[in-house]
């Protein structure tokens, strides 16, 4: 068995292994190792080596989580990754047990996305001021997110090259660099195309921003921060009231396609799910819509 004489060497190697053996996004490999710095600050201080903490030093840090007052699911995803970090281990030969297959995530309720309405969706688009060159680029963002059910991280890294106009698909880079045709509505495009010659066209693009369809002022590449502010802002001048965030749109997407009567495996493959059971969240929150209305209208219920 291997010593570990270097631990930010480990969690380097880590990293590579994340993103190239396990082909997962930088922001997801990202939130692993931060997980780790988590775990091993932890054992450090307890003065108990990272290969040799066993299954009660592991609870034992799972319950210092819990009393910091981080939540369930917050929780369950750093067992997760302490449990890939002792998998890497464990092929590295700095381990021969994994001291994690005993370890209990914590359960977690449904937890039922908010959506907007068609209606609430409109309001936003309606309160976009066209007469600026931001208004007509925050135009065609909404109707992409909404239109195409992106995540914002697709939204921003979408590239001109890969809009396929005359198919009305856009090839898009998802979670794990992994790639999918995504239909693209007919408005949708003509949003692009007037934001590409009216405003997009008169800017100084950046180097390494050439190919970028979304683009701030200077001619970056949007950040999503910056998405996620455009849509809180048109939300409160839409006077909506929900917590909203560039994924709502997403989740919007997604629930009015099952509403309209759409498969659910095409729209699993439109949002690039990897399992049906993500995308089953949608079949529960149309039938709690479902209830709601019985509850609301059915005579029976009414006093």
């Amino acid at each position: 068995m291997r010593d570990i004489t270097d631990i930010a060497q480990v969690k380097a190697g880590y990293q590579t292994y994340l993103r190239i053996e396990k082909g997962l996004a930088l922001n997801t490999a990202q939130a692993y190792g931060d997980d780790v710095d988590k775990l091993t600050r932890y054992l450090a201080e307890q003065g108990i080596a990272v290969e040799q903490a066993n299954t009660r030093d592991l609870e034992s840090f799972i319950a210092a989580l819990h009393d910091l007052g981080i939540g369930p699911r917050s929780v369950a995803r750093i067992i997760s990754g302490i449990k890939s970090f002792y998998k890497y281990l464990r092929l590295e030969g700095f381990t021969e047990q994994t001291p994690t297959q005993l370890l209990d995530s914590p359960r977690l309720g449904r937890h039922l996305p908010e959506v907007l309405t068609l209606a609430e969706i409109d309001a936003m688009i309606s309160c976009i001021d066209m007469s600026t060159p931001e208004g007509i680029r925050n135009r065609a963002i909404i109707e992409t997110l909404y239109g195409c059910g992106l995540r914002v991280s697709e939204l921003v890294g979408l590239q001109m090259s890969l809009i396929y106009a005359d198919d009305e698909f856009v090839l898009v880079r998802g979670k794990g660099d992994k790639q999918r045709m995504v239909p693209i509505s007919q408005v949708a495009l003509e949003t692009i195309a007037q934001y590409v010659s009216e405003v997009r066209s008169k800017l100084v693009v950046s180097r390494g921003s050439e190919d970028i369809l979304f683009l701030n002022r200077r001619g970056h590449q949007l950040s999503r921060q910056m998405v996620f502010i455009i849509i809180k802002r048109l939300c409160e001048l839409a006077g909506i009231h929900k917590q909203v965030s560039p994924h709502t749109l997403r989740h919007s997407f997604a629930t009015h396609l099952l509403e309209g009567g759409a498969n659910l495996r095409a729209i699993q493959q439109m949002l690039g799910h990897e399992s049906i059971t993500t995308t089953e969240i949608y079949v529960h929150i149309d039938r709690s819509r479902l209830r709601q209305e019985i509850l609301q209208h059915h005579p029976r219920n009414k006093r």
